[in-house]
Parts: C-alpha cells; structure tokens; sequence
C-alpha cells in the first residue's frame, strides 16, 4: 500500500496567536449578532440597538476573512466562506420572517373561526 502524502501550507508561529484569536472572535461576534438581534426582535432590546447587531456582522465577516487569508485558503474555499456569510446574515432575518407570517395567518384563521360560531 502507497502513503498517501498530503502537504499543506504550515502556520507561521508569528500568525498562530492572530489566527487564533481572529477565529475565536468569530464566535464571538455571531453569537453577539445573533443575540442582539434576536433580542430586538422580541422586543426586549429598542430598535436602535438593531444596527450594532450588524456592526458584529461586519466584525465577524472580517475576522473570517482575515482567517482565510492568513490559511491561504484555495479560491473555491473563500467563496464558499463569502456565502456562509451571507448565509449567516439572511437566516436570521429569513426565520423571523417566516415566525411572523405564520402567527399572523393563526391570528386570522383563529379570527374566522370566532366569526364563524
């Protein structure tokens, strides 16, 4: 049987704290975007804290790439990055969205059936 031989690029010892960090902050920022504007959704948190939640977006979205250009990602990895991004962006606004309209056809059916009694 043949060794399989991978090579990668190694991580420069002065990039591994950057990495580290900037991917950490990854986290980070997405949970804090993620938080802020599911809690400006539910209205416990005012509508004008709704743009530091995409302010954290952004931070994250850099970290990211950050991250990508300090593995040397291939292109094909980046633009898959990009679209996790955009993705992590639109689902949030997608599921309230979708919570939203389906209350507010309950609300109506629930109105109907009132009338109808």
């Amino acid at each position: 049987m043949d060794e399989v031989i991978r090579s990668r690029p190694e991580i420069a010892l002065d990039d591994f704290l950057p990495i580290f960090l900037s991917s950490s902050m990854v986290l980070i920022f997405g949970a804090l975007f993620v938080g802020i504007y599911t809690l400006v959704k539910m209205g416990i948190l005012k509508k004008i804290y709704a743009p530091l939640a995409y302010i954290f977006w952004i931070l994250q979205a850099y970290c990211m790439y950050f991250v990508a250009v300090k593995l040397q990602v291939d292109p094909i990895v980046g633009k898959i990055l990009a679209v996790v991004m955009i993705a992590y962006l639109t689902f949030p606004h997608l599921y309230y969205y979708l919570t939203h309209t389906a209350e507010t056809e309950e609300e109506y059916e629930n109105q109907e059936i009132k009338k109808g009694k």
